[in-house]
């Protein structure tokens, strides 16, 4: 059974950092295309960055040089190293791979 499981938001000053977590289990990571996603209070789910298994990777605009996507073939964990947040970052972060999605997990970025 595929399982996806994030970690790792939280409330976070702007400009802080913060690193999610997407525990994987049922499918392997290295074998997969793998996605986080976002979705802000009122809006839609917007793609936020994803890495493929040779490990080539793709970043929205609005993150690009900010964020930091990342795998651990070992672990079957999917990273997210989101530095320099600003409030328009606040929102569900989700990963998703072999159409599978995790609940999400929320960050919050306020003074």
């Amino acid at each position: 059974q595929v399982q996806l499981t994030e970690s790792g938001g939280g409330l976070v000053q702007p400009g802080g950092s913060l690193r999610l977590s997407c525990a994987t289990s049922g499918f392997a990571v290295s074998s997969a295309r793998m996605f986080w996603y976002r979705q802000a209070p009122g809006k839609g789910r917007e793609w936020v960055a994803d890495i493929t298994p040779g490990l080539r990777t793709d970043y929205a605009d609005s993150v690009k040089g900010r964020f930091t996507i990342s795998t651990d073939h070992a672990k079957n964990m999917v990273y997210l190293q989101m530095n320099s947040l600003n409030a328009e970052d606040t929102a569900v972060y989700s990963c998703m791979g072999r159409q599978n999605w995790g609940k999400g997990t929320l960050v919050t970025v306020s003074s």
